[in-house]
């Protein structure tokens, strides 16, 4: 079983780093879904091994998220928060919109805890 769970792991890495356009790809369309909600972001794609977007507002303290796409089981790509890995899934990659909004309700979160 072991053996099965690292094969997985294994093809899915594989997967993420030679599918480094098909990143590049669903976070540019995510940064097309949160220019309306108004925050702020970087394009992280070089030099980067994986690229990354930093989604971020300004303020008295700077709060942000780092987004990036994995590869998921199934042949499917997802959105997640890039210091979390595999753990910081946000959603599939094929709804931009479902994404922007899991960001924009973390970000504000973060800067209104109350609100949750």
């Amino acid at each position: 079983m072991g053996e099965v769970l690292n094969l997985e792991r294994g093809v899915l890495l594989w997967r993420t780093r030679m599918g480094r356009k098909t990143a590049v790809r669903y976070l540019d369309v995510l940064s097309v879904a949160l220019r309306p909600k108004g925050w702020r972001f970087i394009k992280l794609y070089r030099p980067a091994p994986t690229p990354l977007l930093r989604v971020y507002a300004c303020g008295p303290e700077e709060i942000g998220i780092m987004v990036s796409v994995l590869a998921v089981p199934g042949g499917a790509w997802g959105y997640h928060e890039a210091p979390r890995g595999r753990r910081g899934y946000l959603a599939p990659c094929g709804d931009a919109k479902a994404a922007a909004d899991v960001v924009d309700g973390l970000l504000k979160h973060r800067m209104y805890p109350s609100t949750w």
